[in-house]
C-alpha cells in the first residue's frame, strides 16, 4: 500500500484549505486509511469486506451484484448466514450510525435505556430538523436555538457522554453532511432517517431505520435486515440539456410506484452512469426512498474519486482505487428486475401532486393541470433540501436566475433556497450563486429541512386555501410543507423550479416557451450550465462539529421530570402469554396512510423526545372510512365520535386493547419510529393491512407489536370499525406460520380469516418481552 499512500500525500499537499490535516493519521498508520478525519482512529477495512465477498462468492457460486457484494461483505457470519433474496433476514454488522435531531431523540433515550456505556461503533447526531423556515437563515437559526435550547442540550451531553459526534444547528442538513465526511464506496451506514439512501452517491449501502434498529448497531450487536432483492436500472446514452439526475428518480418513480422497490435495493449501472455528477447520484439514490426502496446505488467511478478529492478525502478515492473490483457490479451478475433509460431521450419531469410517483413530462403539466383543476399559477418555488442542495444544484438554478435577471426579469412566485451545508452556504456566499439567487427574488434559508418537512411559519396562504408549490424536494403528500391540505405540491429538479418560479405558472415549458422582458421582447430560457464542483476548494464556513471526549463517563445528562420537551422511557409491557381477544379496532384506515399521517411532523416535531405528548397526534391525518374524515372516529364504548388519539387513551385507560386496520403500503415515507412508539404507548396491541412499508413494519415489531397482512387481501372488506378481532394461536407463533383472526360482527355472526406475516424467531422473541429493548437487556441479564 506505500504507493497509495504516497499519492494520498501528494494529492493532499496539492489540496488547500481546512482539511489537509487529514494527511497526518493516515501516514502515521501508514497502511490504514481514517473512515474520515473526524474519527481518525477508525479506519477503513476493505480487507475485511473482500474476505466476507470471496467467502459469499465461492458458496454462492455465481457473479455478484454491487449491492450484493457490499451487504454480504458486512455479514455478521458470511461462512454459515442462509442467503436468499427476499427470504431470509441476514446479521449484518454495519460500519456507522447517524442519527437526525428528531429521531436522535428516542434513540438515544433508549440507548440510555440499555444501560450501555458507550457505543460500539461511530456514530453521529445532526441539528437539521427542528429549524423553522421564518424570515431567513440567520434569524431562523437564532429562534430555533433559543425555542429547542433544552433538546440540543440533551443531545449534546448525551453525545458526549456516550461517545457520540454532534452537529450542531446550522451545519446543516444529516445527509449532505454524510455525504461530505462519512459516506465513501463500500460503506455500510444506517442512519435513523428514510432518505439515508443519499449516500449511494458514493457508492456506499446507506439505509434508513428507526431508532431502535440504531440502537442495536450502537449496542454492537448484529443488525437483522430481509436479504434484499436486487432492482438493476440500466442507464445508456448522456444527461444534457434541461434534464438533471432529478428526472432520473422521477421517472424512476412514475415506473415502480411507492411501492414498487419495497424489500429490494435499487442498483444503477451501465455506461450512462459516467454522465452523472456524484451529487446527481446523490440525489437519484435519495428519493429512492419514495419508492419503498430498502435503499440505492451506483458503482465506484471517476466522478466520485472527483468529489472524494474535492471534500479532502483524496486518500479514500486512492484506497478505493486498489479494491475497485469490490466497488462494482460483477460482469454477468443477475438483477430480479431490470429497467432501462436511455438518458438522450429523458426528458425534464414533474411529480405530484400528494404523491411522488405521479410523474409528468414538464411540457405536460400546464394542460394536465387545467384537465384535472388543479391551479396553475405558483404561489411558491422552494430549491434545496437534502435532496437537491448541491454546489452544482445552486449553480445550475443560478444560471437559470442570471438570465432572467440580464432581462430584468425576477420570480413571479416566492421562491426560497435551502443550502445543504454550512460548507455549501459558504461556498455559493463566496462564488456569487446566492447572490443571484437573492436578486432573482430569492430568500436563503437556515442550513435544514425546513419546508421539505413541514417547519415552514407560511403567511401568504389560508389554510384551506387550494394553491400549488413547486419544489426540489423528495416528498408532496398532502398537507406535508405547510399543513394545509389543498396545497398541491409538485417535486422537479432546482433549475425547473427557477425557471417556473419566474414565470410563474405550470403552464410554462422552457425547453420550448419565450419569457417576455422588462422591455418587451421575447426571450428563450437556455439550458443551465454550472461545474458540479467549485474551481477553488470548498469554503468549509463555521466549524459546527463537537467531538466526543476520549471519556464521557463524568459527563451528566439532563431529563426533567416536568419537562414537556423530553421524557424517559419506560419498558412496554410483556405478553401475558394468552391469545389477543376481543380487540376493538381504533380506526379502520381508508386509502394512502404515511407516518406523516401517522404521527404527524411540523408543529409536533418539538415533541419528538417526550412519547407521551407526541402521542397527541396518532393517526390524526388517516382518513376513517366510516365518516371519510380525519381524526374522527367512533368511541365503541360511549359510541360517540371523537379525537383518534383521546379515543385510544379512553380504551387504555379502561384496559382495552385495540387494532387498527390498513389499506396497501401502510406506514410509507418517513422512517419516524413514533409512529410505532406511540400506538404501543397507547395500548395498541396489532396493525392489519394489506402490506407495509419496510421501515414501518420493523418498527412495529421492534415495539412490541403485531404487523400482520391479509393472507386475501379482499378480507379488508370483511372488517367493520363496529367489529371485535381476535387473534388466536399465539402460543404456537412460529415463523411463516400464518395467525388466525376471528371477526365478531355486532349481530353475533363470526367470520374467520387467516393473516400472515414476516417475523422470524428473534422477532417473535421481542413480541414475547414486549419490546427488541426489552429483549436486549433480558439477554444481558442472562450473560452477567
Amino acid at each position: 500500500r506505500v504507493p497509495v499512500l504516497i499519492l494520498s500525500f501528494f494529492q493532499h499537499a496539492l489540496n488547500s484549505g481546512v482539511r489537509r490535516y487529514h494527511v497526518a493519521p493516515v501516514l502515521c498508520q501508514r497502511a490504514k486509511v481514517a473512515m474520515s478525519h473526524f474519527e481518525p482512529n477508525e479506519y477503513i477495512n476493505y480487507e475485511k469486506l473482500e474476505k466476507n465477498i470471496n467467502i459469499v462468492r465461492k458458496r454462492l457460486d455465481r457473479p455478484l451484484t454491487l449491492s450484493e457484494k457490499i451487504v454480504y461483505g458486512h455479514l455478521d457470519d458470511p461462512a454459515k448466514q442462509e442467503i436468499e433474496r427476499g427470504k431470509t433476514y441476514l446479521r449484518l454488522r454495519p460500519d456507522r450510525v447517524a442519527m437526525q435531531d428528531a429521531t436522535a431523540q428516542m434513540a438515544m433515550l433508549q440507548f440510555i435505556s440499555s444501560g450501555l456505556p458507550k457505543v460500539a461503533v461511530p456514530s453521529t447526531i445532526h441539528c437539521d430538523h427542528l429549524i423553522e423556515a421564518q424570515s431567513g437563515g440567520e434569524k431562523d437559526l437564532q429562534r430555533a436555538k433559543d425555542i429547542n435550547q433544552e433538546v440540543y442540550n440533551f443531545l449534546s451531553t448525551a453525545g458526549a457522554k456516550y461517545g457520540v459526534g454532534f452537529w450542531k444547528p446550522g451545519s446543516g442538513i444529516i445527509h449532505q453532511i454524510i455525504l461530505e465526511n462519512y459516506s465513501y464506496p463500500g460503506v455500510m451506514l444506517i442512519g435513523t432517517d428514510s432518505h439515508t439512501p443519499n449516500g449511494g452517491g458514493l457508492g456506499g449501502i446507506c439505509i434508513g431505520v428507526g431508532g431502535a434498529d440504531a440502537v442495536d448497531v450502537m449496542a454492537g450487536i448484529p443488525w437483522e435486515l430481509k436479504c434484499p432483492k436486487v432492482i438493476g436500472v440500466k442507464l445508456t446514452g448522456k444527461l444534457s440539456g434541461w434534464t438533471s439526475p432529478k428526472d432520473v428518480i422521477l421517472k424512476v418513480a412514475g415506473i415502480l410506484t411507492v411501492k414498487g422497490g419495497t424489500g429490494a435495493i435499487i442498483e444503477y449501472h451501465g455506461p450512462g452512469v459516467d454522465s452523472i455528477s456524484c451529487t446527481g447520484m446523490a440525489t437519484i439514490c435519495n428519493m429512492g426512498a419514495e419508492i419503498g426502496a430498502t435503499t440505492s446505488i451506483f458503482p465506484y467511478n471517476d466522478r466520485m474519486k472527483k468529489y472524494l478529492g474535492k471534500t479532502g478525502r483524496a486518500d479514500i478515492a486512492a484506497l478505493a482505487d486498489e479494491f475497485k473490483q469490490h466497488l462494482v457490479p460483477d460482469s454477468g451478475c443477475q438483477y430480479d428486475q431490470v429497467i432501462e433509460i436511455n438518458l438522450s431521450e429523458l426528458k425534464p419531469h414533474i411529480n405530484g401532486p400528494f404523491t411522488p410517483d405521479l410523474a409528468h413530462p414538464v411540457s405536460d403539466i400546464g394542460a394536465v393541470a387545467e384537465k384535472e383543476g388543479w391551479p396553475v399559477d405558483i404561489r411558491v418555488g422552494l430549491i434545496g433540501s437534502c435532496t437537491n442542495s448541491s454546489y452544482e444544484d445552486m449553480g445550475r438554478s443560478a444560471a437559470v436566475a442570471k438570465q432572467a435577471l440580464a432581462h430584468g426579469l425576477k420570480c413571479k412566485s416566492k421562491f426560497t433556497i435551502t443550502p445543504g451545508s454550512e460548507q455549501i452556504r459558504a461556498t455559493i456566499e463566496r462564488d456569487g450563486y446566492a447572490k443571484i439567487l437573492r436578486e432573482v427574488g430569492g430568500l436563503v434559508l437556515a442550513n435544514a429541512c425546513g419546508p421539505c418537512i413541514g417547519q415552514w411559519d407560511r403567511k401568504d396562504i389560508k389554510k384551506g386555501e387550494k394553491n400549488t408549490i413547486v419544489t426540489s424536494y423528495n416528498r408532496n403528500f398532502t398537507g406535508r410543507n405547510d399543513a394545509n391540505p389543498e396545497t398541491h405540491a409538485f417535486v422537479t429538479s432546482p433549475e425547473i423550479v427557477t425557471a417556473l418560479s419566474i414565470a410563474g405558472t405550470l403552464k410554462f415549458n422552457p425547453e420550448t416557451d419565450y419569457l417576455t422582458a422588462a422591455d418587451g421582447k421575447k426571450f428563450k430560457l437556455e439550458a443551465p450550465d454550472a461545474d458540479e464542483l467549485p474551481k477553488l476548494e470548498f469554503d468549509p464556513g463555521q466549524d459546527t462539529y463537537q467531538y466526543p471526549p476520549k471519556d464521557g463517563s463524568g459527563q451528566h445528562v439532563d431529563v426533567s421530570p416536568t419537562s414537556q420537551r423530553l421524557q424517559l422511557l419506560e419498558p412496554f409491557d410483556k405478553w401475558d402469554g394468552k391469545d389477543l381477544e376481543d380487540m376493538l379496532i381504533l380506526i379502520k384506515v381508508k386509502g394512502k396512510c404515511t407516518t406523516d399521517h401517522i404521527s404527524a411532523a411540523g408543529p409536533w416535531l418539538k415533541f419528538r423526545g417526550h412519547l407521551d405528548n407526541i402521542s397527541n397526534n396518532l393517526l390524526i391525518g388517516a382518513i376513517n372510512i366510516e365518516n371519510g374524515k380525519a381524526n374522527s372516529v367512533r368511541n365503541a364504548l360511549t359510541q360517540e365520535f371523537g379525537p383518534v388519539p383521546d379515543t385510544a387513551r379512553y380504551y387504555k385507560k379502561m384496559g382495552v386493547k385495540w387494532a387498527v386496520i390498513g389499506d396497501e403500503n401502510y406506514g410509507e415515507g418517513s422512517s419516524r419510529e413514533h409512529a410505532a412508539l406511540e400506538p404501543r404507548h397507547l395500548g395498541g396491541r396489532v396493525i392489519i393491512t394489506k402490506s407495509f412499508a419496510r421501515i414501518h413494519e420493523t418498527n412495529l415489531k421492534k415495539q412490541g407489536l403485531l404487523p400482520l397482512t391479509f393472507a386475501d387481501p379482499a378480507d379488508y372488506n370483511k372488517i367493520h370499525p363496529v367489529d371485535k378481532l381476535s387473534i388466536v394461536g399465539l402460543k404456537d407463533f412460529a415463523p411463516g406460520k400464518p395467525l388466525k383472526c376471528i371477526i365478531k360482527h355486532p349481530n353475533g355472526s363470526q367470520e374467520t380469516i387467516m393473516l400472515n406475516h414476516t417475523f422470524n424467531e428473534s422477532q417473535i422473541e421481542w413480541f414475547q418481552a414486549g419490546s427488541a429493548l426489552n429483549r436486549m437487556k433480558e439477554l444481558q441479564q442472562k450473560s452477567s
